[in-house]
């Protein structure tokens, strides 16, 4: 087991162009759990693949157990990496893929097949299974496979470049928590890729989030869901997302259509308007049985209802909220013209379509962000 640093780490392709990881900072700690996430061409692969070296590291420098490795072969820097697309051989069984390594390596075949029935057991693969081939197996149990791979090698750090991303959905949930059981109980540091916010969530120790090659914010998923840094963050972690809405400032506050949301004093000097964001579940709709925030601070947004979104044990409410234009801006964050706000609400009996609403707001939940920079206007 190791810890992992990049220092102002850099990648860029080509002469000119700018760069895929840009001068990353970033402390992953002995037998921690860390997820890279971010959207597409974020440079969270490339992050990964320079600590693979399979990627060169064209500034600053990537250590493994505080020794510098940027120059170091793949084969020798004591890794594993576990695939998006398993990568195994076909004409081999299961025990043959996950002991090929150890082969190459040298080690005895009795040691061998002691470290494949282990991290057989380990990874609930029957031994019947060993046996097999690939192609007489699921697909989850082709992603145990290639983990089993990986765990015999018995690595200073687990890589883990998108390996859910083949299976479906109710397979992944499940396969997600075996993954960070397994870490758990195997204590390896463990760097996972990931372009899923939910999957980052619910697996990582702590996130790092990515965007155009550069850092965002690292931190455990509370704090990023609780205490953004930048608009970036606040609307890409949170299932739905965070409604995000620039709004004009008067009286002191931000000018929602029908109310006016204070914030926070010393706002940065010059600003006409801000980014406002509120969470889905600090939207609540208001009824005569539940007449909003009890302390009498709520402000109250009013408006129709356009879609429904049916969950189950809750609903998501599409609200046109009444003083918008009627047309919409294409769905973007942040852009004036009429978005529809999306709500949480208990899922039994919800608007339907059409209905009018009223949905209250604590000011205290409501988070600001400069609407040039991105920034967040703290409290």
């Amino acid at each position: 087991m190791a810890a992992v640093t990049y220092s102002k780490a850099s990648r860029v392709y080509a002469k000119g162009a700018v760069p895929a990881v840009d001068t990353l900072d970033l402390g992953i700690k002995d037998g921690e759990f860390m997820v890279l996430v971010g959207p597409s061409g974020s440079g969270k692969t490339t992050a990964l693949r320079m600590l693979a070296g399979l990627e060169p590291v064209d500034a600053g420098r990537v250590e493994i157990g505080g020794a510098d490795v940027s120059g170091t072969p793949p084969k020798d820097r004591d890794i594993a990496m576990v695939f998006q697309n398993y990568a195994l051989y076909p004409g081999k069984t299961v025990a043959e893929n996950m002991g090929f390594a150890l082969k190459m390596q040298r080690v005895p075949k009795p040691e061998r097949d002691r470290r494949v029935r282990e991290a057989a057991r380990l990874l609930d693969l029957d031994e019947s299974m060993l046996d097999r081939k690939p192609k007489q197996l699921s697909g989850g149990q082709r992603q145990r496979v290639a983990m089993g791979r990986a765990i015999v090698r018995e690595p200073k750090v687990f890589l883990m470049d998108e390996p859910l991303s083949n299976l479906d959905a109710k397979l992944r949930v499940h396969t997600r928590g075996q993954i960070a059981e397994l870490q758990r109980r195997l204590g390896i540091t463990t760097v996972y890729v990931t372009h899923d916010q939910v999957e980052a969530m619910t697996m990582g120790h702590r996130v790092a989030v990515l965007s155009g090659g550069r850092l965002q914010q690292c931190g455990t998923p509370r704090e990023l869901y609780d205490n953004p840094v930048n608009q970036f963050v606040a609307g890409f972690i949170g299932s739905p997302a965070m409604n995000l809405r620039t709004a004009p400032l008067a009286d002191g506050g931000a000018l929602l259509p029908g109310t006016v949301i204070p914030l926070p004093p010393g706002l940065p000097s010059g600003l006409s308007e801000v980014v406002v964001g509120i969470r889905p579940e600090h939207l609540r709709l208001t009824t005569k049985d539940n007449p909003g925030i009890p302390n009498g601070s709520s402000r109250l947004l009013s408006g129709h209802v356009i879609l429904v979104e049916e969950l189950g044990a809750d609903a998501l409410l599409h609200v046109r909220l009444d003083g918008d234009s009627g047309g919409d801006s294409g769905g973007v964050p942040g852009e004036r013209g009429g978005d529809p706000v999306v709500a949480r609400a208990e899922g039994r009996r919800p608007p339907s379509p059409g209905e009018k609403v009223t949905l209250s707001v604590d000011p205290a939940d409501v988070l600001a962000f400069h609407p040039g920079t991105g920034a967040r206007i703290a409290a």
